[in-house]
């Protein structure tokens, strides 16, 4: 009779704890953005979407504020399908954001033009850099209609 109460309260209280959890907050939003605010939107540089034709151009995606600086990146599209990625600006103050930029967004790009799109996943140790990449390239590409 002990024994079952003790595994009742317990498992109750492991409920309890459970359901006591938030969801996180995607890495890489700062506070304005996460609440609906919208970065500065820069003008695309390509052609823009046409009803009877695959989009192609270079499209520029919004500069994203991550805790560690911005990251913005421009996505090349040929035929409605990406094919290239150039990266506009990381973080860049400390030695370690370089050395981070420096193994994450080759890593981002080449998933991302293996994928043709955003939905890739972000690099261990680069949440920050990753979750700003991604968000920039979604715009750039929603800007180019694909």
């Amino acid at each position: 009779m002990r024994r079952a109460v003790l595994t009742a309260a317990s498992t109750s209280a492991l409920v309890v704890l459970l359901l006591a959890l938030k969801p996180h907050q995607p890495a890489g939003m700062t506070d304005d953005l996460a609440q609906g605010g919208a970065a500065p939107s820069p003008a695309p540089t390509g052609s823009a979407p046409r009803a009877a034709h695959p989009p192609s151009g270079t499209f520029t995606g919004d500069p994203v504020s991550t805790r560690y600086g911005t990251v913005q990146v421009a996505a090349t599209v040929a035929a409605g399908r990406l094919t290239g990625v150039r990266v506009l600006h990381v973080p860049s103050e400390s030695g370690r954001d370089q050395e981070i930029a420096a193994y994450a967004v080759p890593r981002l790009t080449q998933e991302a033009l293996a994928a043709h799109g955003a939905g890739i996943d972000a690099v261990s140790g680069a949440s920050y850099t990753s979750a700003g990449y991604i968000r920039s390239l979604q715009s750039a590409l929603d800007r180019a209609g694909v």
